[in-house]
């Protein structure tokens, strides 16, 4: 079984762990929809895509 060479420190194991907790604060409101998305980020709220309020796009139908 494999063994390290050297003991990994309190502060690099730490910094290794930040990113995992860093994405549950990063949930906002739209203002527009009232929906709840990642920052800076566009989401899709019934067929149409919203990014920063704004509509971008609009699905388009198959016919």
């Amino acid at each position: 079984m494999a063994h390290p060479k050297r003991k990994t420190s309190k502060t690099r194991r730490d910094k290794r762990r930040t990113h995992v907790k860093a994405v549950a604060d990063n949930v906002s409101t739209c203002p527009t929809t009232g929906q709840p998305h990642l920052f800076h980020r566009a989401h899709w709220h019934e067929g149409k895509l919203y990014y920063k309020g704004k509509v971008v796009m609009e699905k388009e139908v198959a016919v």
